[in-house]
């Protein structure tokens, strides 16, 4: 059987009404496997995570992505995390039996629908259209107050969708990746100017590490400082590599790391190389020892 998983990510994440109505829209296909339901009040944004047969997972994100572009407005939203429209961006990721083309392909099957509900459209990753257009901070930068702007420049015509501004509903990335980690670090510290210092030691824009994204947030309902991050390859930057410089950069201003989060499912695999460098497992621990 083949699986493939979508990780939708919109923008919404403090309206309990809308976020059940969109989960019941998700949840009127049968056979899908919800994986993740992450809601957060200070990113104002929600990522419901599942997977099911190519089929299924295809449907299951229209509906869902049609109920959000009917109930979210974004000229009304605010939010700490980065966003350019009411559904933000619909990954989908091969986990079993399926290739990346065949990934893609469903991607683009989902742009045509969203493009047809008049929302633009922008491919990324292994769908990208354009090398311009592979990188998701690239596509979305300036976020949904600039993208009025953008979308007067022929470079930034979208895929699919019209090539309009769209007020209410913004627009939408969507392709297909290899799985990533959402993987948030918070700080006890309100000094966003430190966490824009410590994000730098690990990104990879500004000398970090290679595939790794960050930005640092201001969280002031907790009096925190959030490194947010997303690991897009998690084999060649583990998360304990990552989260060991934030440690030591955060030592520097007499910062400590009050907790982590991670967003959404994390891959088995990424969890072994995490244990073995923390409680020294031996390399003859494998990922077929976990079990639910």
């Amino acid at each position: 059987m083949k699986v493939l998983m979508a990780e939708v990510n919109f923008s919404e994440g403090t309206d309990l009404d809308v976020i059940e109505a969109v989960k019941d829209a998700l949840l009127s296909v049968e056979n899908i496997d919800v994986l993740d339901i992450n809601s957060d009040k200070d990113h104002n944004r929600s990522v419901f995570t599942y997977k099911g047969s190519p089929e299924d997972v295809l449907e299951a994100t229209k509906r869902l992505s049609k109920k959000a572009v009917e109930l979210i407005d974004m000229t009304k939203h605010k939010g700490s995390h980065p966003r350019m429209g009411a559904v933000d961006v619909v990954p989908f990721i091969p986990v079993k039996n399926i290739s990346t083309e065949e990934a893609v392909e469903i991607a683009k099957q989902y742009g045509k629908f969203m493009g047809d509900l008049g929302v633009p459209i922008y491919y990324y990753e292994d769908a990208a259209s354009s090398p311009e257009r592979k990188s998701l901070p690239k596509i979305r930068k300036g976020q949904y107050e600039a993208l009025e702007e953008k979308m007067k420049d022929d470079f930034w015509k979208p895929d699919e969708g019209p090539f309009k501004f769209n007020p209410k509903s913004g627009a939408t990335v969507t392709g297909a990746r290899f799985p990533l980690v959402a993987f948030n670090i918070n700080l006890d510290t309100t000094d966003l100017e430190i966490g824009k210092k410590i994000v730098k030691s690990v990104r990879e824009a500004t000398g970090g590490y290679k595939y790794v994204r960050a930005i640092a947030l201001d969280i002031p309902e907790k009096k925190q400082v959030q490194v947010s991050m997303n690991l897009t390859n998690y084999e060649k930057s583990p998360i304990h590599r990552v989260f060991e410089t934030i440690k030591s950069e955060a030592g520097r201003y007499n910062v400590n790391i009050v907790n982590a989060e991670l967003v959404g499912p994390v891959p088995v695999y990424a969890m072994v190389e995490l244990l073995q460098f923390y409680i020294k497992l031996t390399e003859e621990f494998s990922a077929e020892q976990f079990y639910m």
